[in-house]
Parts: C-alpha cells; sequence; structure tokens
C-alpha cells in the first residue's frame, strides 16, 4: 500500500462530502444527498480521482458501530411505551408491507426470493437522521407526530438490529434444511441472551463505574476515548466472544451508556466522532452507484423509489387512520417515513457481503435514498395544505375522521409546555451558583443545573432540583437541560471555556432569552455581549467597584460622594452599553 493512499483517500472522501453536503444543505436538501454524490464523485464509476473503496469500506464499518451505538444511547422505553398501541403493530405491518413489495420487485427483475426478502428489509427502514431533521424543522418533534414517528422508528431500528443477527445464519450458506436453519437460529438465540446476560448485569456495573472514575479526572479527551473503547470493544467483543453481529454489540453498549448519567455527555463529547465516520460510510455507498447501470435499467429504481415514497407511506397512513387518528397526524407520520437511510445500506452491505444482493440492488437503493430523502422535507411542509384539502370534503372528512376522538381520548397526553418565565438554567454550582439557586427558588423559579461534576449533579437531583451532566458548550446538553423554554440563563462559572458559543447556541434556541454572564476579566467582557449576553459581571470590574467603596469610606466620604466616585469607575471600566454592543 502507498504511505499516502489511506490519507488520501480520507482527505478526498471528507473533502467531497464537504463541498457536495453544503451545496445540498443550501439547496434545502439532506446532506446525505451530498455525501452519496460525493461517493459518487471519487468512485470508479466517473472521471477522475478514484478513492480506494477497500480503506474507505473498513472506515465505513468503524461509522456503522458508532451509528448503532447511537441508537443504543438515544433508545428510551419510555417513549415507545407511550405510543406502542401505534408505534409497535404500525412498524411491524409496514414492514411486512415493505418487505412484500421488495420482493415481489425482486422476483418480477428475476432476483429470486432471497434476494427479495433482503432488498425489502432494506426498503422498510426509514433514516433517523432524516426523520428527527425534518420534525425538528417544522416543530413537529415534541407533538403527537413526533412521538408516533419517533416510536415507529425505534421499532424499526430493534427490528433491524435483529435482523443483522439473523441474515448470516439464514443466508450464510451453512445451514441445510428447515431443522438446521431452526437448530441455527436456536444457537444464535442462546448466544445473544448469554450476550446480554454478561453486558448487563456486569457491563451495567462496570462501565458506569469506569466512566465515573474518568470522569473524575475532568480531562475531556479521556473521557471521549473510554466511551469510543466501549463502544468498539463491546462490539468487537460480542463478535469476537458470542460469535453475534458487531453491531448488536454495539447497540447493547450504547444502551447500557444510556441508562447511566453519563448519556448525554457521552452523546455530546464522543458521538461527532460518529457523524464523521458515518459520512465515509455514505460516501463507501455512493461509490457503488454506477449511473451506466442505471441507464441500462431503469425500470428498478423507479420501481424502489415508489415502494419507498408510495408503498410503505400509503401502508402506515391506512394503518394509523385504521387507529383512529387525525387526518393530520396520519399524513404527517407517513410522509415523514416515506424515505430510507443509514440502516438500509447497512442491511444491504450485508446482503451484498453474503452475495444475496445482486449489485444493481444497491444502485436503486441509492438512487431511491437520494429521490426520497430529497422530497422528503418538502412533501412535508404539504401536510397541512393537504388536511385543508380533506377537511373543504365533507364526505371524506367524515370517513377519515370518525374515529379521531376515541384514539385522542385514549392516547397518553402530549407534555404541557411550563411558563418560560418561571424556569431560568444555571451554569455551574459552584459558590455563585449555589446562591443564584436558592434565591431563584426561593421566588418560585424552577432552576435547572448544568455541571460537569457528576457527583453534584446526583446531590441536587437527590434534593429535587434539576440538574443536567455535561458540557454546556454543547446543543445537546442545552437543549436537554430546557434552554428553548426558559427566560434566564446564568453563566456563573468565571474563566469557563466556550461561554460565546453557549451564548451564540442559547440565542439561537430561544432568541427572547436573557443571558447574564460572569467573567474573569474585563477584556472578556466586550466578546460575551457581542456574542449577545444582556449582561457582562467581570470579576476584576466587581472588585475594583468593592475597593473603590471600602477606600472612600475609609477616607470619610460622604454617601453621595461614595456613589458618585463607584458610578465614575464604573464607566472608566465597563464604558457604556451601547459603545461596547457596537464595536
Amino acid at each position: 500500500m502507498h504511505e499516502y493512499e489511506l490519507i488520501l483517500t480520507v482527505t478526498c472522501c471528507l473533502a467531497s462530502a464537504l463541498v457536495l453536503g453544503y451545496v445540498t444543505q443550501r439547496l434545502g436538501l439532506s446532506p446525505i444527498v451530498g455525501y452519496l454524490l460525493a461517493g459518487l464523485v471519487v468512485g470508479p464509476n466517473t472521471p477522475g480521482f478514484v478513492a480506494d473503496r477497500h480503506l474507505a469500506e473498513q472506515l465505513a464499518e468503524i461509522g456503522v458501530i458508532l451509528l448503532m451505538f447511537g441508537v443504543g444511547l438515544h433508545f428510551h422505553l419510555d417513549e415507545l411505551l407511550a405510543v406502542r398501541k401505534v408505534a409497535i403493530p404500525g412498524a411491524v405491518v409496514q414492514s411486512a408491507v415493505a418487505t412484500g413489495l421488495g420482493t415481489v420487485v425482486a422476483l418480477a427483475l428475476g432476483w429470486g426470493w432471497q434476494a427479495g426478502v433482503v432488498f425489502g428489509l432494506a426498503l422498510s427502514v426509514a433514516s433517523t437522521v432524516v426523520l428527527t431533521r425534518v420534525l425538528a424543522d417544522n416543530n413537529e418533534l415534541h407533538t403527537r407526530t413526533g412521538h408516533i414517528s419517533i416510536g415507529w422508528l425505534v421499532v424499526e431500528d430493534l427490528f433491524t438490529v435483529i435482523v443483522l443477527v439473523m441474515l448470516p445464519v439464514i443466508f450464510g450458506g451453512q445451514v441445510v434444511g428447515v431443522g438446521g436453519m431452526l437448530l441455527a437460529l436456536g444457537v444464535v438465540a442462546l448466544k445473544i441472551v448469554a450476550l446480554m446476560i454478561v453486558a448487563f448485569p456486569v457491563g451495567g456495573r462496570v462501565i458506569p463505574f469506569l466512566l465515573n472514575r474518568v470522569a473524575a479526572t475532568k480531562s475531556r479527551e479521556l473521557f471521549t476515548l473510554t466511551v469510543l473503547v466501549v463502544a468498539l470493544g463491546i462490539a468487537v467483543g460480542s463478535a469476537l466472544l458470542f460469535g453475534v453481529s458487531m453491531a448488536l454489540g454495539a447497540f447493547l453498549a450504547g444502551m447500557i451508556v444510556g441508562r447511566s448519567d453519563f448519556s448525554l455527555r457521552a452523546a455530546a463529547d464522543a458521538l461527532p466522532m460518529r457523524d464523521a465516520f458515518a459520512v465515509l460510510f455514505f460516501v463507501s455507498v455512493g461509490m457503488l452507484f454506477n449511473p451506466k447501470a442505471l441507464l441500462d435499467s431503469p425500470v428498478t429504481a423507479v420501481a424502489t423509489v415508489l415502494v419507498v415514497m408510495f408503498g410503505k407511506p400509503l401502508a402506515a397512513g391506512v394503518l394509523v387512520l385504521g387507529m383512529g387518528y387525525p387526518v393530520r397526524v396520519a399524513l404527517a407520520v407517513s410522509v415523514a417515513l416515506g424515505q430510507i437511510g443509514e440502516f438500509s445500506f447497512i442491511l444491504a452491505a450485508l446482503g451484498t457481503k453474503l452475495g444475496v444482493l445482486p449489485p444493481e440492488a444497491t444502485n436503486a437503493l441509492v438512487v431511491a435514498a437520494i429521490v426520497s430523502i430529497s422530497l422528503n422535507p418538502l412533501l412535508f411542509r404539504m401536510v397541512a395544505p393537504m388536511e385543508r384539502w380533506i377537511r373543504g370534503k365533507p364526505s371524506l372528512n367524515r370517513l377519515l375522521t370518525k374515529r379521531s376522538r376515541e384514539a385522542l381520548a385514549t392516547e397518553l397526553p402530549v407534555r404541557e409546555d411550563v411558563d418560560p418565565m418561571y424556569r431560568a438554567v444555571v451554569i455551574g454550582y459552584g459558590p455563585v451558583g449555589r446562591t443564584l439557586v436558592r434565591l431563584l427558588k426561593q421566588n418560585d423559579i424552577a432552576p435547572t443545573v448544568i455541571e460537569m461534576n457528576i457527583d453534584t449533579v446526583r446531590e441536587l437531583r437527590s434534593q429535587g432540583i434539576a440538574a443536567v451532566y455535561g458540557d454546556a458548550s454543547h446543543r445537546d446538553t442545552l437543549k436537554e437541560a430546557g434552554v428553548a423554554e426558559s427566560a434566564n440563563l446564568i453563566l456563573s462559572s468565571s474563566g469557563m471555556k466556550g461561554s460565546e458559543e453557549v451564548v451564540r447556541i442559547a440565542r439561537e434556541f430561544n432568541p427572547e432569552i436573557r443571558v447574564l454572564a460572569r467573567s474573569s476579566y474585563l477584556r472578556e467582557r466586550a466578546e460575551l455581549q457581542r456574542a449577545g449576553a444582556d449582561e457582562v459581571y467581570a470579576g476584576e470590574g466587581e472588585v475594583a467597584l468593592a475597593l473603590t467603596e471600602s477606600v472612600m469610606r475609609t477616607l470619610g466620604a460622604s454617601a453621595e460622594q461614595i456613589d458618585r466616585e463607584r458610578e465614575r469607575v464604573r464607566t472608566e471600566l465597563f464604558g457604556k452599553e451601547s459603545e461596547v454592543r457596537e464595536s
């Protein structure tokens, strides 16, 4: 291997993904479309530089492991249980319909039933990245539609994990007859049970203990490294010791970390690595795309797109309506799930590795992903006009909404919004933060504390005070703390790294939030105010004012003279607010 081959492949893949991801983002599309196109650009099917596909695929394997770790990390059983009556049967029925349609397409193309089943399973799984992005962009993430869609997707992800484990057993070529297949499946089930027995009781104690010890060092690098070692180590150990897929091991590792106090920090600190490797995964998939094959067999691509964008949504919409949900919820859920993404390619890659799927199947999946991901945000914006059109047809409206009230009456209520005026987020729980939290509570304002000391977080929670363990400069941490629903944000720690970024992110979440910040030095004050802080209290300035007052009192100055001198010193040190903001 040439000494520069690895770095050249990684650099070109990431650079192409950056450029095309930026272009698609600016066009209002998902960056995933750009990443897939980047694979086409650096792949063997277009002129110019050709990246080493073998190296890209090896790096993409790490992306798959970290993607599965992230799924486990964010898996919340209570969210699934809240919408289980619609999400579980919905995901099962939709997956069955998509698999059936995919099998029909494969059989019509002469691929055989084995390829058809794998192809159909790949078509049945929606993209977590795309779905959450579409819901968030349309303010639907925390609504009834968002809860159902996320719960639905959780079931699909769990089903995918099971399929990834079972495919090598069923199509690995080592099993003969129905009896042999059942025996092999039983052996795999025993291995999975053994893995879970070791992972949860043992790993559930060892991993939080390990993370706790590393977090005590206050080293972000060591913590990030520990999370990555846990994810990769359990994934590899699952394959070597228990003979199951690394994807399942990574998913279980995510679940273990997700049940600990370190879940939020693990997501904020370690999962950016996941995003980088996930980009390489999408690029490696794009490298498989052959435009010539698409021109030779356009029917395959068209049929695949129809299954993804019409067959799947239709099945989802009919089922949601049949369970009595409103037309708008049915439309929104069906449209949100009408796309495919990362797990479709993971399944397809395994099917190709097992010799089940032909190359043209991956081509068709890439086309369907690009088309469905590109159009999904645009189609979601059409949900409201489509609902209004249906409401304008009295007979159709009565037919589709007659059971809506019944479903709403039996559904768990969506969380009610809390008045932002009675909420505040406090970053840091030192002497200043402790005093502020006490004052807020005494005045009936609910504080949420963000703190990097896990022991402090546990103590606060034991006292009934909301606390989040994590770095406040990460979006997920501020989001978890409820910055978007709070009237005040207080940075009580001086010398905190990334204070300006914290203020900027908070302003993005909540432009109306009032930000009070503390800094060590006067020179930091202007930068914090430019970032969006309303008030900044510099330690140097406050000490100067306190010393001025003390000296003046010692000299026998009157209260009026002290006030006048304090105002003069304040103007000299801090200047006028408008001057600072405009500079």
